[in-house]
């Protein structure tokens, strides 16, 4: 069984979608992207700089409009299970059948934009904490007033809030851990993005989704989904609610997943998956980050997508 991994904000990087534009079509696709998310989809992937990537804004049609372009040159129909981090689950969204990409690209340029004027209302941030006691950790981050906006699992937490909370965390942390200041405009999934996620329901509410045609899980709570509406109403939610990755994982290991592709830009989701899930039960994982990964993306389907799946039972009932 595979699972297709879409990845987040703060995996992108400056230029990574430039050897994309070699494949027929694809610059053509994003400039018809571009159009719906309000930004240049082909200048921020191809030659803007790392700081105009890290707008919110900019950011996270970017991520959801690169999963998208690199799934098109796979065989989709094999995959049984689709997941994203964050915006990210748009694009998983999208890959499961409930968003048309054109949907799931206006939605994370809404997304962006109103996360991005939410963050400008006052001051915030997060912070990584890696190690340490789970359950000190997580009254550590009450203590200080903050929220934990992702827990990420594998001994990752990211805590969001006030700057003054913030700074009282770096000042007093948890037992073995290491506190880690992100470089965001603001406290991403708490309750300082309640504009964004009353502005991002309106246009939600002029969609009509279809169900999901696979496996389709959910960062609230890890959860497969399998009815449209219900998908919609937990992406708008998730803009003031944690990131339960941690339970996104448990969950793949839980379906018996024995391969995870992660779709562009890759890595940050596989390392995840590969601290985490450890051991013998460890899937299989590629990461596709360039148009030269693809013979890898369709390998790793052919062996543990659907069609293996049925192949298998042809030669058992043989």
């Amino acid at each position: 069984m595979l699972a297709v991994l879409s990845p987040g904000q703060g995996s992108q990087k400056p230029g990574f979608l430039l050897p994309w534009l070699d494949l027929t079509g694809s610059e053509a696709r994003l400039r018809s992207w571009s159009e719906l998310a309000g930004v240049d989809l082909v200048h921020l992937g191809t030659e803007a700089d790392a700081e105009e990537i890290k707008d919110t804004a900019r950011t996270q049609p970017l991520l959801v409009a690169a999963a998208l372009l690199a799934a098109e040159h796979l065989p989709m129909d094999e995959v049984t299970v689709t997941a994203g981090h964050s915006v990210g689950e748009l694009g998983a969204a999208a890959l499961a059948g409930v968003l048309t990409a054109e949907t799931a690209i206006t939605l994370a340029g809404v997304r962006g934009r109103e996360m991005a004027a939410a963050c400008a209302l006052e001051p915030t941030g997060m912070a990584a904490l890696l190690g340490g006691d789970p359950d000190e950790v997580l009254a550590a981050i009450e203590a200080a007033g903050l929220h934990p906006a992702n827990r990420n699992g594998a001994g990752q937490v990211v805590a969001a809030g006030s700057i003054a909370g913030l700074e009282q965390l770096a000042a007093a942390p948890p037992a073995k851990t290491r506190v880690i200041r992100l470089q965001v405009a603001g406290a991403f999934h708490t309750p300082y993005m309640a504009p964004a996620e009353k502005a991002l329901a309106v246009v939600a509410a002029e969609i009509t989704p279809t169900d999901p045609v696979r496996t389709l899980l959910s960062n609230l709570d890890g959860s497969a989904v399998g009815h449209g509406p219900d998908v919609i109403q937990r992406l708008v939610h998730q803009v003031t609610a944690p990131v339960r990755w941690d339970l996104c994982m448990r969950t793949l290991a839980d379906l018996g997943v024995t391969a995870v592709l992660e779709l562009p830009p890759a890595g940050s989701l596989a390392g995840l998956v590969k601290r985490e899930l450890k051991g013998p039960g460890l899937p299989e994982i590629v990461t596709l980050n360039t148009p030269d990964d693809l013979p890898a993306a369709r390998d790793l389907i052919a062996r543990h997508g659907n069609a293996s799946d049925r192949q298998s039972t042809t030669e058992v009932d043989a």
